[in-house]
């Protein structure tokens, strides 16, 4: 009785290829922690597990993770997920690149996985023809699982060879299959005549459920506040009309805000090492190095690429890594490492228009700036009103380590880096 409830439990907490490892070394399941969906056990877990115990078979990890050998001829080799990044266990299978049949060549891309973070491509690690898919795309597969596999060939099919086995293919669908293929349901309506073709519902991808996850994560975990103020941007934008084309003619690059904001940033972290913080457990860890996250909006969502060490950076430095990470971040080839271990983040809604906003605190981090909309606006500068091009500032920051007064002071260092810029090329 006690077995079958212990199987039963094995089978309900965890992946099928975690079960099968944990019942092969005959482990406790109430000692594994897991990091899967709702808590469940992966293969990852339990790898990791066995190996903090020093309790790994080298016959059972060579039967779990070398397949090919045994299961396998020379001339048919597995598609296997790869390892995914530190603390990734799972990722979906998000689009096939190409079908069964297809001739690839060696480091081609054949599928793509989708994580919490990043879309990867897995290349052909040998050139020949699809030969099967096992996964179909949704499904969520495990580090070291098989995907489908490629049986060697030394060269593409001719067109008359990829036309008959086409039209295998179809002569060997049901007519069943083929009738649901083109049937299109064109017109949905209830009694009450409403009509419902406009309505779409598609499944939320990995990254935008991790998204939703994380900020909401944020607001339920930090006790979350935002101050504002407002920087005229004067001075920046002088130095922007002054030396841009020499800037773009010596660097190949543009010089933008960002890189004034990055430099006004780290000047103010500085001083008010709080907000370069984080809390973890019951502990506040004061970072001495400064990684400055820069927003990009991509179409499958939000990401947060990293430049790391930011303060030994100059200003082309900065730039050049912001293009390249907007132009890794449009073609999805971003990596986990692009965006980990940052300390806080610049989020820029003024390219999209945004007046003001109380930006959301991307987790461990503590603090984070939110940039806006250049706008002119009447404002007093001594006796005389004057039009400036103002922006509003926005900082949201975890209270439970940052103190209202460190906040507010913080936000005003920054104003008045950037309204005086030779702050920040001498240190003051």
């Amino acid at each position: 009785m006690n077995i079958e409830a212990n199987m039963e439990d094995i089978l309900l907490r965890t992946m099928p290829s975690a079960a099968k490892l944990i019942r092969e070394n005959s482990l406790n399941i109430n000692e594994i922690i897991g990091t899967g969906k709702e808590g469940r056990i992966t293969k990852g877990d339990v790898l990791l597990y066995l190996k903090d115990k020093n309790l790994i078979v080298e016959n059972n990890l060579n039967r779990q993770e070398k397949k090919i050998s045994t299961d396998r001829k020379d001339n048919i080799m597995d598609i296997i997920v790869p390892t995914l990044g530190e603390s990734i266990v799972e990722a979906t299978v998000s689009k096939w690149l190409r079908k069964e049949g297809d001739y690839v060549e060696i480091d081609e891309p054949i599928v793509e996985l989708e994580t919490d973070k990043v879309t990867l491509e897995v290349p052909a690690s040998m050139e020949g023809l699809i030969e099967k898919i096992d996964i179909s795309e949704g499904e969520t597969v495990e580090v070291g699982q098989v995907l489908g596999s490629i049986k060697k060939a030394d060269k593409k099919p001719s067109p008359v060879e990829k036309k008959e086995t086409q039209t295998k293919e179809i002569s060997e669908k049901t007519p069943n299959e083929i009738k649901e293929v083109s049937i299109v349901n064109t017109n949905v309506s209830n009694k009450n005549n409403v009509n419902f073709k406009e309505e779409e519902r598609v499944p939320m991808s990995r990254l935008r459920k991790a998204i939703a996850k994380r900020l909401k994560d944020a607001q339920n975990n930090a006790a979350m506040l935002t101050t504002y103020n407002e920087v005229d941007m004067t001075e920046v934008m002088k130095i922007r009309t002054n030396f841009q084309p020499m800037f773009e003619k010596k660097h190949s690059v543009k010089l933008g805000f960002m890189s004034f904001f990055v430099k006004a940033v780290i000047e103010s972290l500085r001083e008010f090492p709080a907000v370069n913080a984080e809390i973890n457990n019951d502990e506040i860890v004061y970072k001495n190095y400064y990684n400055i996250g820069v927003a990009v909006g991509t179409t499958e969502g939000l990401v947060v690429p990293v430049l790391k060490n930011a303060e030994n950076m100059s200003f082309p430095e900065i730039e050049k890594n912001i293009v390249n990470f907007g132009s890794k971040a449009r073609d999805g080839s971003l990596t986990i490492s692009d965006m980990s271990d940052g300390t806080f983040t610049i989020s820029n809604g003024g390219i999209y228009g945004s007046l003001m906003s109380s930006p959301i605190l991307n987790p461990p981090q503590s603090g984070i700036l939110g940039m806006h909309k250049i706008q002119k606006r009447p404002v007093a500068i001594g006796d005389n009103i004057e039009l400036r091009p103002m922006m509003y500032l926005a900082l949201s920051y975890d209270h439970r380590i940052i103190d209202g007064r460190e906040a507010v002071s913080f936000l005003v260092r920054v104003k008045e880096n950037i309204e005086n810029p030779q702050r920040i090329l001498i240190g003051v």
